[in-house]
């Protein structure tokens, strides 16, 4: 295994445990929020609006910060690839919401 595939899977091992710390993060502490109930006479709309809003206000708050920590970490040449991740993490986020419902 060449050591450019093997950085390449320390990278991807390293998002996929920022993805599941940030999830399970956010699902604790946005726990008390929204209505797990859907099927119900109520109204469920706004409460879990607020949730999903404040799950992706959040999120973005965490993606923010490990891509200002790595952006400093990294050399100039390879901050180009930083970009691919945080993709890839924003398409996370999406499948994340539908999770947390």
């Amino acid at each position: 295994m060449s050591s450019g595939n093997r950085t390449w899977l320390y990278w991807l091992f390293y998002f996929i445990l920022f993805e599941v710390v940030v999830f399970f993060g956010l699902q604790w502490l946005l726990s008390g929020m929204g209505i797990s109930n859907q099927h119900q006479p109520e109204n469920t709309i706004v409460p879990n609006w607020v949730k999903a809003v404040t799950f992706i206000l959040l999120y973005l708050l965490c993606l923010l910060a490990v891509v200002m920590v790595v952006s400093n970490a990294v050399p100039s040449k390879h901050r180009r690839q930083l970009m691919r991740w945080v993709y890839l993490a924003l398409l996370g986020m999406l499948v994340m919401l539908v999770f947390l419902f």
